[in-house]
């Protein structure tokens, strides 16, 4: 059976993301591939699998949007992680083994929690 070139995009990016240390952004992705689909069919996809719950994704303090995988999120697709972007390489990556805390006056209802912290990686320290 012949697979459709968006089932092996959609194949590609995730085996992407997976295997990735940090978080990646649509033009790495695109870069990555190689010319194996073009940008907007990688938009439809990544846009997909965030629906999913395969890949999260992050808005940088530069405002980049990055996708990581969802390994440690929960059953209901919480991201409410720490997000840590280098300042000098500018690698987001995903701190799962710290959890955030914060209190919003009861009136304040949460629809998207987004924690990024910026700073020296320990590659760059």
């Amino acid at each position: 059976m012949k697979q459709s070139r968006n089932t092996i995009a959609k194949t590609e990016i995730i085996s992407l993301i997976t295997k990735s240390d940090v978080a990646l952004s649509h033009s790495e992705i695109q870069f990555m591939l190689d010319g194996l689909c073009d940008r907007v069919t990688i938009y439809r996809v990544l846009d997909r699998l965030v629906e999913e719950g395969y890949v999260h994704k992050v808005t940088t303090i530069d405002g980049v949007v990055k996708y990581a995988s969802c390994n440690s999120c929960s059953a209901n697709h919480n991201h409410s992680h720490i997000h840590f972007s280098c300042k000098k390489c500018k690698a987001v990556t995903c701190i799962v083994d710290v959890q955030p805390s914060f209190s919003l006056p009861s009136n304040y209802k949460i629809s998207e929690v987004n924690f990024i912290i910026s700073g020296l990686c320990p590659e760059c320290s």
